[in-house]
């Protein structure tokens, strides 16, 4: 049983998603025009819609199939594998990550398919940053008897830029969490997201304003 066990959000929380999207929007764009690039977004909010996470791999595959007889397009999978995500990590992140795991575990706790999102956390280095502590499910929010059976501890800090996140975690554990929202990514700035979500407990700025918290304050 841990004191404290601190989760980290990973997209738009330790890394800029939104930039991502916005490099894959371009190289789509640049190689394959912009009906290719509109076309491949429509499959993407369409899954999203259907299966709750972002699934990139899965509307890739969906997009290959209404053009099977272009080659080309099976080189988009390798752009996006191979993409450089350790270059996308906010600044200072990987410092909050070792300034709260000096008080206790550190835990990824995220959203996402079963390939693309693990492939974001090992090549970004948040893999190794977490000592293997990582978590991922297709709605992280409906685990959390996962999460208290395999990491117990008397409270939790969860770090993530989306509220309606962590309004669920406090209906959830109440008094047991402090929800943190760094205002970063476009979540984060959703007038009527802020405007039917619960507050969160703690809010930042960026996800390094962190670094002038002590560990025990975030704890309660």
């Amino acid at each position: 049983m841990h004191d404290v066990v601190f989760l980290f959000d990973v997209d738009n929380t330790l890394l800029d998603n939104d930039h991502l999207q916005a490099d894959l929007s371009e190289h789509l764009a640049s190689h394959y025009g912009q009906e290719a690039r509109d076309r491949y977004w429509a499959l993407f909010e369409d899954l999203r819609g259907s299966l709750g996470y972002a699934d990139y791999l899965g509307a890739l595959q969906r997009y290959r199939l209404e053009y099977l007889h272009n080659p080309k397009v099976l080189r988009i999978a390798n752009w996006l594998v191979d993409y450089s995500f350790a270059d996308r990590l906010y600044p200072r992140a990987l410092d909050v990550v070792r300034h709260l795991g000096a008080r206790g575990p550190t835990v990824i706790l995220s959203d996402g398919d079963a390939a693309f999102q693990p492939r974001k956390v090992e090549r970004s280095g948040l893999w190794r940053a977490f000592d293997d502590n990582v978590l991922i499910y297709v709605h992280k929010e409906e685990a959390l008897d996962d999460v208290e059976r395999l990491y117990p501890a008397r409270r939790y800090v969860m770090i993530d830029d989306k509220l309606r996140i962590l309004e669920a975690l406090k209906n959830q554990w109440g008094d047991r969490v402090t929800t943190v929202f760094p205002r970063q990514g476009h979540y984060a700035f959703d007038t009527e997201e802020l405007r039917i979500r619960r507050p969160a407990d703690i809010a930042v700025d960026a996800i390094g304003d962190l670094l002038g918290f002590c560990p025990d304050r975030l704890a309660g």
